[in-house]
């Protein structure tokens, strides 16, 4: 087989929930647990930390690595979905598994995957596992893909679980309130294993301090737990109340709603220091060369500055909440939005706090899943969004460019996959 070959088989024949939606989604772990207990079980050769939430677990995710590997080590990174290369999904200290790797492993499994049927997600799961095992990770940062409880990657047992905040996203899959996800989230903590909450919300909170107490693990609330201060030029100076713990770091990641990712990643690696030999001052060397550690992409990329553009897959009601809370902060002469969703997903709230000054430019993205655009336009007229239909996302955004002036900002959002068409 090819790597073509390869990835035809991954994307085509098997379920995936990016591309098919709810249908692809497991009601329980055991194909994972076949497929790893084939595999020798190698999520249990080495360390790993877990991190779940409805926004924010991949740029968390990253910032722990960034800060671990500027410290000498080698991090293993599990993030999902990827943007250009299937390869991004499984890096470590942000270099891809080899293709030789991708084509040997669904060589020798293929007949194994035809018995089991699992899906996409969790032959890709499994495959991590058994990358990071055999190239000796010292620890492995796993993000869950949907919800936690009956994620594929929830048969590890951590050093440490994070859940970075709770929004409605996935109802279907996950349950219609906040109180319902909470608890498919909280289904990543696991006994006597410390679990770092990133986000404060009084209404759900009850449901991590219940599951913590069941499961005898220490709970700590980041936000609550520390402060973060912006000091001058985006340098910021980081500190945990009653410790004498603190770092001063540089970053260009400095939005609102990255910065709340920030509390929950340095929160987490000062729960770390016990584990792992961190010198400060290259934390905050990590955290400054972020994108270069890790392959950081696709969340709040300032592409240029003249006009602004930002391509950001806030693509749910919370992270679109904070993208407009960032533009009202701004000064600028018109907005220009390019903009795409997927299929299936309820976009009234969405929609009705999107901003209705902006010029919109609609575009379907290059998945099965994707939103019709003449669908989206219609959705968005009925909330006095305007804007006219492209035939790709390049396209929309090729359009945005040439219309803007140098006052302007130009945001590209939605999903990932819409982000990724111009990345």
């Amino acid at each position: 087989m090819t790597y073509q070959e390869v990835q035809d088989f991954l994307f085509s024949q098997l379920p995936m929930y990016q591309r098919q939606g709810v249908s692809a989604f497991k009601k329980n772990l055991d194909n994972i647990i076949a497929l790893c207990k084939l595999l020798g079980n190698p999520q249990n050769e080495f360390k790993s930390i877990h991190v779940a939430g409805t926004n924010g677990k991949g740029s968390t995710s990253h910032m722990i690595a960034a800060s671990l590997q500027a410290n000498g080590y080698r991090v293993g990174l599990y993030t999902s979905p990827h943007y250009k290369d299937y390869r991004e999904r499984i890096k470590i200290n942000a270099e891809f598994i080899s293709e030789d790797e991708v084509i040997n492993f669904v060589k020798m499994y293929k007949k194994d995957f035809l018995r089991i049927q699992p899906s996409f997600f969790e032959i890709t799961v499994a495959m991590a596992f058994s990358h990071f095992a055999n190239q000796k990770v010292d620890v492995a940062i796993i993000e869950t893909g949907l919800g936690g409880r009956l994620d594929s990657t929830n048969i590890i047992t951590p050093i440490l679980s994070i859940i970075t905040n709770i929004s409605l996203d996935h109802q279907s899959m996950l349950g219609d309130t906040l109180d319902l996800i909470a608890g498919e989230k909280a289904g990543i903590i696991k006994n006597k294993v410390p679990v770092v909450i990133g986000e404060y919300q009084e209404d759900i909170n009850h449901v991590f301090v219940n599951k913590s107490y069941i499961t005898k693990s220490e709970i700590y609330q980041a936000d609550q737990l520390t402060h973060l201060t912006e000091m001058n030029d985006d340098n910021y100076h980081f500190s945990i109340k009653n410790s004498n713990w603190s770092v001063d770091f540089k970053t260009t990641i400095s939005n609102p709603y990255q910065l709340k990712n920030l509390i929950t990643a340095l929160f987490s690696v000062y729960l770390l220091k016990n584990q792992f030999d961190l010198n400060i001052k290259k934390i905050a060397l990590g955290i400054e060369n972020i994108n270069k550690l890790t392959y950081y992409i696709g969340r709040w990329m300032i592409i240029q500055e003249e006009p602004l553009v930002i391509f950001d897959s806030a693509h749910n009601e919370a992270g679109i909440s904070h993208l407009v809370q960032y533009l009202n902060l701004k000064s600028y002469e018109k907005l220009h939005i390019v903009y795409g969703s997927a299929n299936d997903k309820d976009l009234r709230t969405i929609l009705s706090i999107l901003p209705k000054d902006a010029i919109y430019y609609f575009a379907k993205a290059d998945i099965p899943r994707g939103m019709k655009t003449e669908t989206l336009k219609s959705k968005a007229l009925d909330y006095n969004l305007q804007g006219l239909e492209y035939p790709s996302v390049s396209a929309a955004y090729r359009n945005a460019l040439s219309t803007a002036n140098n006052d302007d900002i130009i945001i590209v959002a939605g999903s990932i996959f819409v982000v990724a068409e111009v990345l």
